[in-house]
């Protein structure tokens, strides 16, 4: 298990947990984050990344990113 930030950009990677306060969980889950679910890796900058998820691209910042365990 790793956080997204390590990910590989381009690999298909399955959430294994989501860590932070209940209101970020509930945010990153409001996203299309959800444990079980399928993200990739489109862009990474300085640990900002481009993800797809749930057929969408959403950009998050490097602390949510690093509270997202793949």
């Amino acid at each position: 298990m790793m956080p997204l930030t390590m990910a590989k950009e381009g690999e298909v990677n399955v959430i294994s947990r989501i860590g932070g306060r209940e209101e970020t969980r509930r945010f990153l889950e409001n996203l299309g984050f959800v444990v079980g679910g399928a993200v990739t890796v489109v862009s990474d900058i300085g640990g900002n990344v481009i993800v797809n998820v749930k057929d969408s691209r959403v950009a998050i910042g490097k602390d949510m990113a690093n509270k997202i365990y793949v």
